[in-house]
């Protein structure tokens, strides 16, 4: 049998327990005797027993609830302890952390997740370097690097934010209705495509997976794409895409707030696009402090949200 008990009526029965009195037991707790005679009665239901005798001119623990007075007592301070310790670790966590991050990403969704993460962790800072330049981190002082794409680097410690994160193919509703839809992934030759640049290399062969939810080590169906510009800033793609000028591919956490609002959509939504994990990765096991911990465990959810 599964009993439901609340933590305010375990209050009550202990502080009633030990004043003796369901009005000082009251008093102490600021609410009203009929409030705590409800949560004594509560409590006795859940559990099925009498915990106290009760008489009009007195009111006296039984033997049962003698012997789980002890037990409420005790849940009582596991309770405390708990929020001791959270709040103890909200006073602890601290400390400079040096990020990098990729540029869109990292302007349009990190940084605000990363505002929130301070509000709850006053005492941690923040260095942030923003780009899509993937950063040495051998080299550079850098704690944490925030990186798209499978980690190769077996000495690296790579801790998960969004493992199975994809790329889509994405245009706003006005580039659609002037151009088109896609009706077959050859139909991209006839489509402005929006190319990311990276170390003076455009990426103008995108892969696919012909089956929504294939696994990312199938052999994926590569198409060339064409287009008029491309960036070496992700951000600056996105923002084309937004503005109507092409077709974007582009990793799904990057444009979640786009598609959300509206101002773009996903093309081909069967198909499935290239997997681009999403992972923070320090240089050194020692750099996994209890605050990136938290940070770590933060984003991930920030990422299942978005």
């Amino acid at each position: 049998m599964k009993i439901l008990l609340r933590f305010d009526d375990l209050m009550v029965f202990v502080r009633t327990a030990e004043r003796g009195s369901l009005s000082a037991a009251a008093r102490e707790l600021e609410i009203s005797p009929a409030l705590a005679s409800a949560a004594v009665k509560r409590l006795e239901g859940e559990l099925g027993i009498r915990l106290f005798a009760r008489t009009t001119r007195s009111l006296r623990l039984t033997d049962e609830g003698e012997r789980y007075l002890r037990h409420a007592r005790a849940a009582l301070r596991a309770l405390q302890d708990g929020h001791d310790a959270v709040i103890e670790g909200k006073e602890t966590l601290g400390g400079v952390l040096k990020i990098s991050m990729p540029s869109d990403l990292g302007r349009n969704m990190l940084v605000g997740w990363l505002d929130q993460f301070q509000a709850l962790y006053p005492k941690v800072s923040y260095q942030l370097s923003v780009s899509d330049r993937l950063s040495d981190l051998y080299r550079q002082p850098v704690d944490i690097a925030i990186r798209y794409g499978v980690q190769d680097d077996s000495n690296l410690i790579a801790l998960p934010l969004a493992p199975d994160n994809r790329r889509v193919l994405v245009a706003s509703p006005d580039y659609v209705r002037r151009h088109g839809a896609l009706a077959d992934l050859r139909d991209l030759s006839r489509h402005n495509c929006l190319r990311f640049m990276l170390d003076d290399v455009i990426h103008d062969r995108w892969n696919f997976y012909p089956a929504h939810g294939a696994p990312a080590k199938g052999t994926p169906v590569a198409v060339q794409v064409h287009g008029d510009r491309s960036a070496d800033d992700a951000d600056l793609v996105r923002r084309w895409a937004v503005a109507g000028v092409g077709v974007a591919y582009k990793s799904r956490l990057d444009v979640s707030g786009d598609l959300r609002a509206g101002r773009l959509v996903v093309l081909m939504p069967d198909v499935a696009g290239e997997p681009t994990p999403l992972h923070m990765v320090c240089m050194h096991r020692s750099q996994v402090s209890p605050t990136v911990l938290a940070l770590r465990d933060f984003l991930r959810e920030q990422c299942g949200k978005a």
